[in-house]
């Protein structure tokens, strides 16, 4: 790093400290806001704060839309490269994945989720596991993300944790030296959850 880029580093990491409004506000500003939020730090409840409260945004249009809408819908947006099933490295444009992602959430509105529900990936480190966070933004849901192949009780505790509408699944997860079948841990969780998604 060079003594410039460090003297930058250095400011910032300085500003952020003492001046956090101006510098989170100053970022804040690359960001598509629905609404801009007027507050950037609240420290009224917590010491630790709540940040933009009154802005609305969407993550998905930040992630995919935005960039689609300035002319760069051929651009690479997701790499995806698995050594361990040894495919082969498929890349995903700002138009592919905003197509797929806008599939993915009709499906999921489709099946009643909608804006504010609670959606729990259980999927490999796949790009239909992007794309399924990605739709749950696009729609308003709120999602949670649980390490494919977990134990069934350590899932339905989750379950149980966040009351999701839906669970967005793969049959399978395949890892360096086996393939873990997704579905019989699945439905041991819902068995096992109180709560029934």
């Amino acid at each position: 790093m060079s003594s410039d880029s460090s003297d930058a580093f250095s400011q910032a990491h300085a500003l952020s400290l003492s001046d956090p409004d101006s510098f989170w506000g100053s970022a804040a500003e690359d960001i598509h806001w629905i609404k801009k939020p007027t507050q950037i730090l609240d420290t009224s409840d917590s010491p630790h704060g709540r940040w933009f409260i009154d802005g609305e945004l969407n993550t998905c249009y930040n992630a995919i839309d935005r960039h689609v809408d300035a002319g760069r819908g051929d651009a690479t947006a997701l790499i995806y490269d698995s050594p361990v099933t040894g495919n082969t490295v498929k890349k995903y444009s700002f138009s592919e994945l905003q197509d797929l992602t806008a599939r993915f959430a009709g499906v999921l509105e489709s099946i009643g989720v909608t804006k504010g529900d609670r959606v729990i990936i259980y999927m490999p480190m796949i790009p239909e596991t992007v794309i399924a966070m990605l739709a749950c933004a696009r729609i308003g849901a709120i999602h949670g993300v649980v390490f494919g192949g977990f134990a069934s009780n350590e899932l339905a505790v989750r379950i149980d944790d966040a009351e999701p509408k839906a669970i967005v699944t793969a049959s399978c997860g395949i890892e360096v030296n086996r393939i873990i079948p997704y579905m019989p841990l699945l439905n041991g969780a819902i068995d096992l959850a109180s709560h029934k998604p």
